[in-house]
């Protein structure tokens, strides 16, 4: 009798259109740096084991990740460089208003072929005249570089242009953000990298330093010389200042209005309560804990703005970040 009843409650429900449907399921949207991703997605995988909430991450770089976020389609984006003006602009015009939070330390590292013998160590000065947008079809082979070198093919392998990494490089490297050849091989997906260098002797490359420890079996870390010798990529090197000028703080942007959400609320305060362990396991380098805190009253507080005036800046400490008034 008891399901019988319940039977044709369930039809008079559906006829009605007032059948009960179930708890629309909690999500939370994240998409672009390849470069933060690994630490999301760490972050991600062990938010989920504690919470039913299902998060995604996707790989847009980071300027195709603020295309979505600015139009409100995400919570959170990933960021290898600060917001810029145009993307500020973009964000004012749609209402949406964001926290901008710095997760960790990244060293941008140019990786070569193991094969390559000669370019061990090179100095910015080398770095831009292969990447600044006069060596466009010109600056081909090793030996136009530098005399010492051999005659040998040089192959590209880059970020594309919607890729914060791209942003950052071209600004230490070249003088100018997006400032850069466009005869090279690009991708907003840094596996591509890794694989193009890993197979061409006469690779060369960059991205975040996750990915080249990753793959160090089959890619070699250049020494970069930004004037007081050559300075591997390295946790010791970041921490100190001496991997310069490619060190940089990373970031994620999040909504403020996806901050009403409690799903939401919680990851970020999962993110940074967890980032200095999850940030060193995936190979980047945290900030000190004092910084993380400071991170955290942020977010609580809810200090919408930029740090920056809406482009790169080369150099800046997170401690001068964090005591910088955020700007909309």
């Amino acid at each position: 009798m008891m399901k019988s009843t319940l039977r044709g409650l369930t039809v008079l429900a559906l006829v009605w259109g007032v059948l009960p449907v179930a708890a629309e399921k909690k999500i939370v949207k994240i998409d672009g740096s390849s470069t933060v991703f690994p630490i999301t997605e760490a972050v991600a995988e062990e938010f989920m084991k504690t919470e039913a909430t299902q998060v995604t991450v996707g790989i847009s770089g980071t300027g195709g990740g603020f295309k979505k976020f600015c139009r409100g389609e995400t919570d959170i984006s990933g960021a290898s460089r600060p917001i810029l003006r145009k993307e500020m602009d973009a964000c004012l015009e749609m209402g949406i208003q964001y926290v901008e939070l710095p997760v960790a330390f990244d060293a941008l590292t140019v990786v070569i072929n193991p094969k390559n013998t000669w370019a061990k160590t090179m100095t910015v000065a080398e770095l831009k005249t292969i990447w600044e947008p006069a060596a466009q079809g010109k600056i081909v082979r090793w030996n136009q570089v530098n005399s010492k070198w051999p005659d040998k093919a040089i192959k590209l392998y880059g970020p594309g242009a919607d890729s914060g990494t791209f942003d950052y490089f071209t600004e230490a490297v070249v003088g100018k953000s997006k400032s850069s050849r466009g005869d090279f091989t690009a991708s907003e997906d840094d596996n591509v990298l890794v694989q193009g260098v890993a197979n061409d002797e006469g690779g060369l490359g960059y991205f975040g330093l996750a990915y080249y420890m990753e793959n160090k079996d089959t890619l070699q870390a250049v020494a970069v010389d930004g004037g007081k010798g050559g300075v591997l990529p390295s946790m010791e090197t970041v921490k100190g200042g001496t991997y310069a000028p490619l060190s940089r703080p990373i970031f994620i942007y999040v909504a403020k209005k996806s901050m009403r959400k409690p799903e939401v609320k919680r990851f970020v305060e999962f993110y940074i309560t967890h980032a200095p362990k999850l940030v060193s396991e995936v190979k980047y380098v945290p900030l000190p804990d004092a910084e993380y805190t400071q991170v955290l009253e942020r977010f609580q507080k809810g200090q919408a703005g930029t740090a920056f005036g809406g482009k790169a800046e080369v150099g800046v400490s997170i401690n001068e970040l964090l005591n910088r008034r955020p700007k909309l």
